[in-house]
């Protein structure tokens, strides 16, 4: 599996240069975040590693420090970001604004879903506009969903709050099936975004989602750990190579050179960077536009504390 993903990209050769650039991966501390964190930074850009918890923030740091960033590496800081909390997410994001003054790379791999990354993300539409006006810029938005989002009956709508605490009871796989119901949000949300700030050619953003793949996240904390980080290996990647989707979206050469191609598009990892079909209601633009307006970010953040669909029921990087 891990040889599937890996097919056709290597992040070694195949990112653009990214000396200069600046990016933001959430969940960084962790799992895709972390092998994120570690492609970009190699390539050379300077990565926040936007992560709530300071002991593990640093943890991840001092990891990647013993690894070694060689001559030409970019660098990597922490951000101090809590997506429990979407309030706290737009403090986070204007922090940042105070700390840099370009942003070229959001990449959001994270077990939140929507309403914080939403809240974190607009606050920074207008720097990463001001970024994708400067000449040769290559501004890029990620949004890591899941392909469990196609679990979602097509008759999904958003018209009030009750809408998005739906049990899915009769589902087979009830618990999955809400996860997706998240991931949904998630997709109409990245192209209701590459609408809004990738319009303007003069300062294009492209804005992606993808499915990371099957990875593996969880073995080490079982026990015999090194027999069953290989057993899995078998059907599922590790970490490094599971971020090859995101990492893809965030800087391959491929998109570079086709951007129009890539705006707004969902990505599978088989192989990786592979443009495929979403769950149809995601293509749904009078759905898009329900959402934002039931969550009210064309207006205050009302509704974004009640609605409970942000608890997770399983991790994103096993679908």
């Amino acid at each position: 599996m891990g040889n599937l993903a890996s097919r056709r990209f290597n992040p070694s050769t195949d990112l653009v240069d990214l000396k200069g650039k600046v990016a933001i991966v959430t969940g960084g501390n962790t799992g895709i975040g972390l092998a994120t964190v570690r492609h970009l930074a190699r390539g050379g850009a300077k990565v926040y590693l936007a992560a709530r918890n300071e002991s593990r923030a640093l943890g991840a740091l001092k990891q990647l420090e013993d690894e070694g960033l060689a001559p030409g590496h970019g660098e990597v800081l922490w951000l101090k970001l809590d997506l429990s909390d979407p309030r706290d997410a737009k403090k986070s994001a204007v922090e940042f604004l105070e700390r840099e003054a370009r942003l070229d790379i959001l990449d959001l791999p994270t077990y939140h879903s929507y309403v914080s990354p939403v809240a974190f993300t607009r606050v920074l539409i207008p720097l990463l506009q001001k970024t994708a006006a400067e000449p040769a810029s290559d501004v890029r938005v990620v949004n890591v969903t899941s392909i469990v989002h196609k679990l979602v009956p097509l008759s999904v709508k958003f018209d009030e709050t009750s809408d998005f605490n739906i049990k899915y009871k009769w589902k087979l796989l009830p618990g999955l099936t809400r996860y997706g119901h998240s991931k949904v949000m998630l997709s109409l949300w990245t192209r209701s975004l590459q609408k809004q700030i990738g319009a303007n050619e003069l300062a294009p953003v492209t804005v992606i989602s993808v499915h990371p793949g099957g990875v593996d996240t969880f073995t080490h904390n079982w026990i015999f750990p090194r027999f069953f980080k290989w057993l899995v290996s078998l059907t599922i990647a590790q970490p490094d190579v599971g971020a090859y989707n995101s990492v893809f979206a965030a800087a391959s050469k491929r998109v570079h050179e086709n951007r129009s191609a890539y705006r707004g598009v969902y990505l599978e990892s088989q192989p990786t960077g592979r443009i495929a079909a979403p769950n149809p209601v995601v293509l749904d633009d009078a759905l898009s536009e329900r959402l934002q307006r039931t969550t009210g970010f064309f207006g205050t953040y009302r509704c974004l504390i009640r609605v409970s669909v942000c608890t997770l029921f399983y991790s994103s990087s096993l679908f």
